[in-house]
């Protein structure tokens, strides 16, 4: 009787790890407008046929946590199943007269700025229950900064799992070594969310990444 209760407890054990990481939770972070719910929606679309979320040139369009439940990705005949999970743009100043640059009025830009404050500190609070996280910079810009510090020291003393994408390497100003410099004990994958371009070795990465957990 005993033997079997002891089976039986360590058999509900071995159930309740397998049924957590059945389901692998994948965040994008980034600053903003770097391409993050691009990636994520590119991601959902190709393998659930519906995105995540909108994309606009405005910054902060993304102003709260979104996610996508159960997306199977298959990569050379292997499948890992995701909850992906798409972040707001981390950010150390958001000024409400960034958003009249768009042409928003100023009590909008001050709601949006308000929002989008909110939506930093909510990114965070999510790291916390992040298995896998895609760092998400865009290659045009300056790897060297305040954000992009904070989120990879954030994710260090997490001990999670990173991988980071250079973004945009569609455009002329793209420079990927920059990002390899500022960031070398990382790997760093160059694609293009826009055009889908160079994802298979994303995907590669990815698998790679969610083997070590």
């Amino acid at each position: 009787m005993v033997a079997k209760m002891i089976k039986s407890f360590f058999k509900k054990i071995f159930f309740n790890l397998f049924k957590q990481k059945r389901e692998l939770k994948l965040g994008f972070y980034g600053p903003p407008n770097a391409g993050k719910t691009s990636l994520a929606n590119r991601i959902c679309k190709d393998f659930t046929g519906e995105g995540i979320g909108s994309v606009s040139k405005v910054p902060h369009e993304t102003r709260t946590v979104q996610f996508k439940e159960k997306v199977e990705i298959n990569y050379k005949g292997k499948k890992i199943t995701f909850k992906i999970i798409d972040t707001p743009g981390i950010a150390t100043k958001i000024d409400y007269e960034e958003f009249m640059k768009f042409k928003l009025k100023k009590k909008d830009a001050k709601e949006r700025a308000k929002e989008a404050t909110q939506g930093v500190i909510e990114s965070i609070k999510w790291l916390d229950d992040m298995d896998v996280v895609v760092v998400v910079l865009d290659s045009t810009q300056n790897p060297y900064n305040q954000v992009n510090i904070t989120i990879i020291g954030n994710l260090v003393a997490r001990k999670i799992p990173v991988l980071i994408v250079a973004n945009k390497i569609d455009l002329g100003k793209a420079n990927i070594k920059k990002i390899e410099a500022a960031f070398p004990e990382y790997d760093v994958v160059g694609i293009s969310a826009r055009y889908g371009k160079n994802l298979e070795e994303f995907y590669e990465s990815i698998f790679k990444l969610a083997k070590k957990i």
